[in-house]
């Protein structure tokens, strides 16, 4: 009788885990993975990024890049003031948003 019992207790220990395996997949898929490839995206567009790039900071600040630097931009942001921003600053969406008018302009 005892070995009985012994045996539903493990045997219910895996129907109480396969509910919250399934959520970890679910999780995984649905927020980690897509998480993992736009900082991917990210990071391959800031490497790609050179001088006289329009780019848009994630403070929204529009500028062209005058210089690259290992970790830092030189933005010029008008009138010859010029700011220098840390590489993650840049914001990937608006960039790619703003080159993608001026490409559908010189295409009109």
């Amino acid at each position: 009788m005892l070995s009985t019992i012994l045996l539903q207790a493990q045997g219910g220990g895996l129907g109480m885990f396969l509910p919250m395996i399934l959520i970890f997949v679910v999780f995984y898929f649905f927020m980690i993975r897509p998480q993992m490839k736009k900082q991917k995206d990210h990071k391959k567009y800031i490497q790609e990024l050179g001088v006289n790039a329009k780019i848009v900071t994630t403070a929204g600040i529009h500028g062209r890049i005058v210089e690259v630097g290992e970790t830092s931009f030189l933005v010029d942001v008008g009138s010859g003031v010029k700011i220098r921003f840390d590489k993650s600053a840049v914001s990937l969406d608006a960039s790619k948003a703003l080159n993608a008018d001026k490409i559908e302009k010189k295409d009109a």
